[in-house]
């Protein structure tokens, strides 16, 4: 690498007289602000619209001598912090989109004095000269969006502190000695260390976010930095401020992200990192994004091929809890024959968790339609599964009016139900923080700080203790395990959201469901807990272990990124060997989960899917998610009517509540609704199927389930016991019926009275 200061007078003065002639160039692009964003997020295709002109492009002029490595003695810049649950910022009025990172409006700030200075003083480095400025989108580090090919650094300690590893939020592995380290970290501790982002394309950096080190042992950050940038990674040019060399101040723990605006927008290829300073008993690590606009490029096919579009009409942006109330009634009144708005219960702080009916008779059961949902903000800071049932919502409104087939047999034959935020007050922080500022785990818990998702009572330790015992089905069965007692007391550590669940789910006989979280891609089905206690990691299969498989490839195979062999791990885990999928306790244990509950205490099969690296990401990547999980969304609610369905009817045509049915071979049964009716979800096959209830006499039939979509109808009419109709005939006419055994015993004694 050339360094700064081997040019010759000569030559910089030749530079000069390129760059001020491309400077006029490349004016009219740089006079609309809006330009590159409307070339990547515009529906029209490429050929439907007029290509402008080829920018001409001059490489800036070297640094002078020194000028890259020395440290200048300026006050580092203050930073934008990342918010505190206490103590959070009030949020910005909502404008036109794209937003600045980690806010929800389209803050434009207005150039200061200093920074028109710092730009006039620099002539070799691109700038914009607008009266406002507009912040940039993040590159997409922390979506994967940057390959790990893009990322270059001066030296790394080992590989699994490669630059690759330098990614905002990335999470270290359980050994961090490993491949999957927690951050960049430099071999050397001095000022010749960097890290670089190639974007591949010219594009104007705006700022850069910065994180120290994942990892429990250790306690690496970079606390100043200055930033770089060039067009060839050969020749850089240092950001300005005044005179000298710009000191941005960094982080102050590892966690909390830090956004450090440049002071004038740079364009350029490469953006490069140089850490000035760093914890004093730590090491050069660090995490980050870089908040960049790419500039169009009419000539590079590669980038229009690879841009991701949507063709659908939705509203694309976060919502907080008063916007998504508002969307919600927008679609109702625009679906108001199949759609229904209702709240299962009141969050901690008192907001109420809403959710969206969806069928062609909303608010009713119908008889032989199954049941389904989708909840998403068990976690608040988990924001896409959120606003991915909020474009859910939306989608299926339109598409109903607009008669797509697929979609109204859908509604017409499901009730659908969709519960976006289970934890509205986890949110609220999350939304304060942004979608970049927030870190890790900001808003993740509920406002007295329970984890919803571990916080269902523990039914596997009852059932496989009975089992080892030989309990059950005796005392304790394989299905409808009772809650205990000590869960259900007013003192007992239980969320007021997770009880608002259960009652729920108890209320509402759902036959599939899925609970979308964030920060993976994968899709989790249970057990969740392992059944060795000694161990955390452990496959523990369910009866139905095979339904599970089935119902989890459904949505990871259907989904655009989840099966792609080619790409690159979120954090530690790779999931390719199981196309996508995996189970629960055998990635790690987690006692109390919402899906073991769901599974051994109602109907419900429930899983966990996991919709990306990214748990709040940029508002601007909404529209690529959506692609990514749209068709998957649809595909999972379809599986609800895979296996067999039926009614359970007495010989008058009545039917039978809470009749159990039980699949030969499966140890794990479920029970009739109100009305008799049944769904059991099973893979193509042939099944005995078996009703039973109390009271009635057992019946048993073959059924086949088909590899066509429906499931087969298998119903059954049971009649009643000798001692049930004797029973009833007593209690019609006001008599007791004779107990036999009781009987017996009485003539027993008048015999033995009688021979004394």
């Amino acid at each position: 690498m050339s360094r700064p200061g081997t040019a010759t007078p000569a030559l910089a003065l030749v530079l000069l007289a390129v760059t001020l002639a491309g400077v006029g160039a490349q004016g009219a692009a740089l006079e609309d602000p809006d330009y590159y964003r409307q070339e990547i997020w515009s529906r029209q295709p490429y050929y439907a619209r007029p290509e402008p002109e080829p920018e001409t492009f001059s490489p800036p002029l070297p640094a002078g001598p020194g000028e890259e490595w020395e440290r200048r003695p300026q006050e580092p810049r203050p930073p934008k912090r990342a918010t505190k649950p206490k103590k959070a910022p009030k949020r910005e009025k909502s404008a036109p989109e794209p937003p600045p990172p980690g806010k929800h409006s389209n803050k434009k700030v207005i150039r200061t004095k200093s920074s028109e200075k710092a730009a006039s003083d620099d002539h070799n480095v691109r700038v914009a000269r607008e009266g406002v400025r507009e912040s940039c989108p993040p590159l997409g580090l922390e979506t994967l969006k940057i390959t790990d090919f893009q990322l270059h650094a001066s030296t790394v300690k080992r590989y699994g502190l490669g630059a690759h590893r330098g990614r905002l939020n990335i999470q270290a592995g359980i050994n961090e000695n490993d491949f999957y380290d927690g951050a960049w970290c430099a071999g050397r501790n001095d000022l010749q260390q960097w890290i670089e982002v190639d974007a591949r394309r010219l594009t104007r950096f705006t700022g850069v976010i910065t994180q120290g080190r994942n990892s429990l042992w250790l306690s690496d950050w970079v606390t100043s930095y200055k930033v770089m940038v060039s067009n060839d990674s050969h020749t850089w040019v240092t950001v300005k401020n005044g005179s000298g060399d710009m000191i941005f101040e960094g982080n102050s723990e590892k966690e909390i992200p830090v956004l450090n605006e440049l002071p004038v927008p740079m364009v350029a290829r490469y953006i490069r990192i140089n850490p000035q300073s760093w914890f004093d008993n730590g090491s050069i690590c660090m995490r980050m994004e870089i908040l960049g606009c790419p500039l169009p490029d009419p000539n590079n096919y590669y980038h229009r091929r690879n841009e991701m579009t949507t063709t659908d009409d939705l509203d694309f942006k976060h919502h907080n809890y008063k916007e998504m109330r508002q969307l919600m009634k927008v679609v109702n009144e625009m679906c108001p024959n199949i759609t229904r708005i209702y709240n299962i219960g009141k969050s901690h702080q008192g907001l109420k968790l809403y959710a969206v009916e969806i069928s062609d008779h909303p608010g009713e059961h119908e008889v032989g339609e199954p049941e389904f949902h989708y909840i998403a903000g068990a976690h608040g800071n988990e924001v896409l599964g959120r606003e991915l049932l909020l474009l859910l919502v939306q989608f299926l409104c339109q598409e109903y009016l607009a008669q797509n087939a697929r979609i109204v047999h859908l509604v017409e034959e499901t009730r659908i139900h969709i519960l976006p935020s289970l934890n509205p007050d986890g949110y609220e922080k999350a939304y304060e923080g942004g979608s970049e500022l927030g870190g890790w785990s900001l808003g993740r818990w509920t406002h007295d700080g329970i984890d919803i998702n571990n916080n269902f009572p523990d039914l596997n330790t009852l059932l496989w203790e009975a089992e080892d015992r030989q309990n059950v089905p005796r005392k304790v069965p394989n299905h409808y395990i009772a809650i205990p007692e000590w869960f259900l007391s007013e003192n007992a550590t239980v969320a007021a959201e997770t009880r608002a669940v259960i009652a729920w789910m108890e209320k509402i006989p759902f036959v599939l469901g899925g609970n979308l979280q964030g920060g993976e891609l994968v899709v989790a089905y249970p057990y969740d807990l392992v059944r060795s206690p000694w161990k955390t990691q452990e496959h523990t299969p369910t009866p139905d272990d095979h339904v599970f498989r089935w119902l989890a490839y459904s949505y990871a195979s259907t989904h655009r990124l989840m099966t792609d062999a080619r790409r690159r791990v979120c954090h530690t885990e790779d999931f390719q060997k199981e196309e996508g999928t995996v189970n629960g306790a055998s990635w790690h244990t987690v006692a109390g989960s919402l899906n073991d509950f769901s599974y051994l205490h109602t109907n419900c099969f429930e899983l966990s899917i996991y919709v990306g690296c990214d748990k709040y990401p940029h508002e601007s990547q909404l529209p690529e998610e959506w692609e990514n999980n749209r068709e998957s969304l649809i595909v999972f609610m379809e599986q609800v009517h895979r296996g067999i369905k039926g009614l359970v009817r007495d010989s008058h045509g009545k039917g039978i509540p809470n009749a159990i049915i039980s699949i030969e071979g499966i140890n794990h049964d479920i029970r009739t609704a109100n009305d008799g009716d049944y769904w059991r979800l099973l893979n193509p096959g042939e099944y005995v199927v078996t009703a039973r209830a109390e009271g009635f006499t057992a019946s048993t039939k073959n059924c086949m389930v088909g590899y066509d979509m429906g499931a087969t109808r298998c119903d059954f009419t049971v009649s009643k016991t000798n001692m049930a109709r004797i029973r009833e005939i007593m209690e019609k006419f006001g008599k007791q019926p004779v107990s036999l055994p009781a009987r017996r015993l009485k003539l027993r004694g008048r015999k033995r009275r009688q021979r004394g």
